[in-house]
């Protein structure tokens, strides 16, 4: 593919200029009647309320899901354009990434899809997809490679200052609760655990605080959270360990008993499963007094 050179169009319902919050205007290139044919793609983030955005953006839904079904183009989405994206229906039954911060709203609206919420890039057959905010750099690489070859994506990483090969986001998660839910008395075990995380919590106790079978209890907080109640758990006491490994000098095994864990192997394996960082990697890169040293 040397010397291939692409023609690109900034694409819009029409041709007709937009102003965002007053101090950005875009003035489209071409309009989706005038792009009958095109090999990519590349949705960019909504901004706002994503159903409203979904809705005024109809027309481009139409067109980006008829030159997929007609033309097979090829589709990237950046950040929040996941959803718009999600809403041509070609994405179900395949893989996808988006903004952490959209994980549970991504899931409830777009259940047949296989959200992989830990992938700063997702690549299935021809769609791809990354993470939020400046994770669309990462993804301009891969297309790069895809489309050139992985000598050019190198070069235009090392001109640009990207890090390359930058795989996923878990780092940079900050868990707070799935809580906007309506059930009420889920939310109070939830509450249960963010106080109590440094106990030893079981399932029946937890059941056995809102006055539920342990199997029905399961069944609701998943339902409520998009997580088991081990997993909640989890996630509370690494996020807690986080924040330690962040502000204070404390070793990790210091780290590792304040925040309910007495095995290291398994402090160690879960941490790296939801930070995507080893405890000390994760400290000696967002600790301050340790990244001066």
């Amino acid at each position: 593919m040397e010397g291939r050179e692409f023609k690109i169009d900034l694409v819009g319902i029409d041709k007709d200029p937009q102003q965002y919050g007053g101090y950005i205007g875009i003035t489209p290139t071409a309009s989706i009647s005038e792009i009958q044919k095109t090999d990519l793609i590349i949705i960019p983030g909504l901004v706002g309320n994503l159903e409203q955005q979904i809705e005024i953006n109809s027309p481009l839904v139409s067109w980006i899901k008829n030159q997929r079904i007609e033309n097979n183009a090829e589709i990237a989405s950046l950040c929040r354009g996941a959803f718009l994206l999600a809403e041509t229906g070609i994405l179900n039954g395949k893989s996808c990434a988006t903004h952490w911060l959209t994980h549970n709203k991504f899931k409830e609206m777009f259940p047949q899809v296989n959200l992989v919420a830990e992938n700063i890039i997702s690549e299935d057959n021809g769609i791809y997809s990354s993470g939020g905010a400046y994770s669309f750099l990462n993804l301009l690489l891969h297309l790069i490679e895809k489309f050139y070859d992985r000598e050019a994506a190198i070069w235009c990483s090392k001109v640009a200052e990207i890090d390359f090969d930058r795989n996923d986001q878990n780092q940079f998660i900050i868990f707070k609760g799935q809580k906007d839910h309506s059930d009420k008395e889920i939310i109070e075990t939830q509450e249960y655990i963010e106080s109590h995380f440094m106990e030893k919590i079981s399932i029946d106790q937890l059941a056995n605080l809102i006055s539920n079978s342990s199997r029905n209890f399961v069944r609701r907080f998943k339902k409520a959270t998009k997580n088991t109640p081990k997993e909640y758990i989890q996630r509370v006491r690494i996020e807690a360990a986080k924040k330690q490994l962040e502000s204070t000098t404390l070793n990790v095994g210091e780290v590792m008993f304040n925040s309910g864990y007495n095995d290291d192997k398994t402090f160690r394996t879960l941490f790296k499963r939801y930070a995507g960082l080893t405890p000390l990697e994760y400290r000696n890169k967002y600790n301050r007094e340790m990244a001066m040293i």
